[in-house]
């Protein structure tokens, strides 16, 4: 395989014969969108959506001293994670710099799965290995031993309630439980990544196309669509939830993106980026950066990532995610502004869309959420 042919999931001729538009993302060969981007967002929000993330890339770190490595290599405190529980937690440089935004499962004892973006997979697998010296645990690269289905939407746990008999009820939000699911083995996650409720189903590649099917006929009632990854950075957008390579860099800290409360400082011991981090604490304390706001624009007009955010003639922040809001009925986007302008409601901010000055309203994160 030459290194510029994208990898694909063990879904991609199911994807295909379902029409779907492919798209390269982080060197896999995806579906954007199967018909219309907004029906697949309007579907997660009112009944529920069906999603490939087998892109995603998980790693394995297992052995007595796992959970020793992991409050070292990463910001969070992860030994404290009871098993069946997860925590969302980042992986930063020495300097302090985001290398990637993590969901960390404790499977057991002394066993965890790390979830890491696509784009990132490689680098954390890397900075895992790397920080794992001295420690008894064994890092292991588990990405092809797993496909991964998402279901997500207020129907989500009725429609998998028809095909396992694992306690759905009972798990609760940022936890993961082995269960069946159509007969075939899983690990049943209630994460997710869209503002609703759903369900994340990590599986064998080899039972994925099984499982999609199984999915698809039970959810045909309930409205059940499939959904690419145009929709879901939509609504991920509307539900104010950062991507890596927009709202979080190596160029920021977590502080700098507003997520210094995933930085553990109490936790025992060192971990990488400590010192870096505690400098940048105090000095988001002393003087606040940035502030991450949502601007929901006045006009029709997108903005989009990189484009400046104006007051007063001035540059006062720049937008990182833009897009059109199906759920707002207007363009929505999340920005990184001066703190003198990061209250809600404060008046004179625009987006300097190709030298034209539209005006946006600066509204508190998320823009939507759900009903509990």
């Amino acid at each position: 395989m030459s290194s510029t042919e994208p990898r694909r999931t063990a879904l991609d001729a199911l994807h295909r014969s379902l029409g779907a538009t492919m798209t390269d993302f982080a060197g896999w060969d995806m579906p954007l969108r199967y018909g219309s981007e907004r029906d697949e967002h309007n579907a997660v929000r009112t009944r529920a959506g069906l999603f490939d993330l087998s892109h995603m890339g998980e790693i394995a770190v297992t052995g007595p001293a796992a959970a020793a490595l992991l409050d070292h290599a990463l910001v969070g405190n992860i030994g404290g994670v009871k098993p069946g529980r997860a925590r969302y937690t980042m992986i930063c440089r020495e300097d302090g710099g985001i290398l990637d935004d993590l969901i960390v499962y404790r499977l057991g004892d002394t066993e965890y799965l790390v979830v890491a973006n696509a784009s990132n997979a490689q680098v954390v697998l890397d900075a895992l290995r790397e920080r794992a010296a001295g420690f008894d645990a064994e890092v292991r690269d588990d990405r092809d031993a797993y496909a991964l289905l998402a279901v997500q939407g207020p129907e989500s746990q009725g429609i998998l309630a028809s095909l396992t008999d694992a306690d759905l009820d009972g798990l609760k939000y940022y936890a993961g439980l082995p269960g069946t699911v159509a007969g075939v083995p899983a690990l049943i996650a209630r994460t997710g990544y869209t503002g609703e409720d759903g369900f994340e189903l990590f599986v064998k590649p080899e039972h994925a196309v099984e499982l999609w099917q199984a999915l698809t006929k039970a959810g045909e009632g309930a409205g059940l669509v499939p959904c690419g990854l145009s929709c879901r950075d939509t609504l991920r957008l509307e539900a104010g939830m950062p991507l890596y390579g927009n709202e979080l860099s190596t160029s920021l800290t977590p502080f700098d993106a507003g997520f210094g409360r995933v930085v553990k400082f109490e936790k025992e011991g060192d971990f990488v980026g400590r010192a870096a981090l505690a400098e940048a604490a105090g000095r988001a304390s002393a003087q606040p950066p940035r502030v991450l706001v949502g601007l929901v624009a006045e006009g029709r007009r997108v903005p989009r990532a990189g484009y400046a955010v104006v007051a007063g003639g001035e540059v006062v922040g720049e937008v990182t995610s833009g897009a059109p809001s199906p759920t707002l009925g207007k363009p929505i986007a999340m920005a990184y502004v001066d703190p003198a302008f990061a209250a809600p409601g404060t008046e004179g901010v625009g987006v300097d869309i190709r030298g034209s000055h539209e005006p946006y309203e600066v509204v508190a994160l998320p823009f939507y959420k759900r009903q509990k």
